[in-house]
């Protein structure tokens, strides 16, 4: 059953914002482009995991849990798990299971809820030989020398996605071509392993396939062609995804591939793109150490979805402040039970709005606000509404899901929590009787047992610092 809102989507194939409007309601399917498992994710791995989590759950809200399936490969074949593996000298097997479990756990932290569907690349390589052999038959690829590749003239809407004209392409292409290719930019579907890499049997020889066909036959095997939203970052645009259309159209003679495609926008480190080259590679493993996995979340959502998001030490400091404020007017409504509630509408609106999660926050300080004013007036019917509205719209953006004690205090043992809670009672005495240096003296004290004291309308709270 159609829900009685709209999602928009910004379509980068349409280049406009679209409503979405799935081929079938009751199965919408949803596939984003997943881990390389062969290291630890970095930050910017993290923004398209978070942010089609986002889309996951309000496609859940709007057409039912049961009626949306959400597939996330996992790239398990690949030239960087080859070199890992060899440099360990343990086998590959080893270094993708690895970094599977790190990736799902990381993922975890910053509250990414699993997918329906995980396809590996290995476990699907009888429907990576069936449709590169499907392409084969309808003349859209050809074998040489070991090698298939994608004939990219046999497909006249190569480039739309990207905006590229292929004749454009072919006449400014500088890389170094190989003798077998037909055109400059056919790409290959299969080829030979290497000595020691894994292989298996083909009908061209045994080998391996190309990254490209990898997602387009998982996604005919775990979804089926069309699917509804292709997602992924930008960076993904071309070549992996105007390649992903290439073969997935062809293969069958499809019209459409993907009926939305969607793309995050770029990270950035103060200013200047990741690499390991430059040493500024930020890993999620590492950063979920001192950072609470809401925060980095909270960061990773600060930014439109599609603009370039640049992450700097103030960028996780103002996301810290920001759910303090929020987990600080939760944990003042401790004792009242939150009222059965539905998101705000001004919220709701803002998320299917192209997912506009910065508009959708504003809404959460305003609900604390209402929270800390109820609390003061004693208006506990108020408070409980408010408190409702603020964790069913902070589960819709997968935060505010911790318990707002531990949040400041998760880790002390109860004789440091009494000696805190009795210096912050010591200090409201003094800031009552107007005695501020006693009052500064205990702040001091309290900063150097490393508390951090949140003075708010309904009184004081703490934390750790990070």
């Amino acid at each position: 059953m159609a829900p009685e809102v709209t999602l928009y989507l910004h379509d980068t194939l349409a280049r406009e914002k679209r409503p979405f409007h799935p081929t079938d309601p009751q199965r919408v399917t949803l596939y984003v482009c997943g881990p390389t498992v062969y290291d630890f994710a970095h930050i910017g791995n993290a923004r398209p995991a978070v942010v089609f989590d986002v889309l996951n759950r309000v496609l859940r809200r709007l057409y039912g849990p049961e009626h949306v399936v959400y597939a996330r490969n996992v790239t398990d074949v690949d030239d960087k798990i080859n070199a890992k593996a060899l440099k360990e000298g343990v086998p590959i097997s080893e270094i993708t299971a690895r970094y599977e479990a790190v990736y799902l756990e990381d993922m975890g932290t910053l509250n990414v809820l699993p997918p329906d569907e995980a396809p590996h690349v290995t476990d699907h390589m009888d429907a990576i030989t069936a449709q590169i052999a499907a392409l084969v038959e309808r003349g859209s690829a050809y074998a040489a020398e070991g090698h298939v590749l994608f004939d990219v003239k046999s497909f006249a809407d190569y480039g739309k996605l990207s905006g590229r004209s292929l004749d454009d392409m072919i006449a400014g292409a500088r890389v170094e071509v190989a003798p077998y290719k037909r055109n400059p930019h056919d790409f290959v579907l299969w080829k030979p392993s290497k000595p020691g890499e894994p292989e298996w049997a083909s009908p061209w020889g045994p080998g391996r396939p190309g990254w490209h066909i990898e997602c387009s036959a998982m996604i005919e095997a775990v979804l089926g062609i069309p699917v509804d939203i292709h997602g992924g970052g930008h960076d993904l645009t071309f070549p992996h995804h105007e390649n992903e259309i290439a073969q997935g159209r062809c293969a069958h003679d499809a019209p459409v591939y993907a009926r939305y495609w969607v793309h995050n926008g770029f990270l950035t480190m103060d200013a200047e793109k990741m690499s390991k080259s430059l040493g500024n590679v930020l890993l999620v493993h590492e950063l979920v150490k001192s950072f609470p996995g809401e925060v980095v979340r909270w960061a990773l959502l600060s930014a439109h979805y599609r603009a370039p998001l640049d992450w700097t030490d103030s960028l996780l400091a103002q996301a810290r402040r920001n759910l303090d404020r929020l987990y600080g007017a939760l944990n003042r409504a401790s004792a009242i039970e939150a009222e059965a509630s539905e998101p705000p509408e001004a919220f709701l609106e803002a998320l299917l709005d192209d997912l506009n999660t910065p508009g959708a926050v504003a809404t959460l300080f305003e609900l604390s606000s209402a929270i800390e004013r109820a609390v003061t007036a004693g208006d506990m019917a108020a408070a409980a509404q408010a408190k409702g509205q603020l964790l069913a719209a902070g589960a819709l953006i997968g935060v505010l899901q911790a318990d707002p004690e531990a949040w400041f205090k998760g880790g002390v043992d109860d004789d440091a929590k009494s000696k805190i809670e009795a210096l912050l009672a010591a200090r409201d005495q003094a800031r009552k009787a107007k005695d501020w240096p006693e009052s500064d003296r205990i702040r001091a004290e309290l900063d150097a047992m490393n508390v951090v004291v949140m003075d708010g309308p309904a009184g004081a709270t703490w934390r750790f610092k990070e």
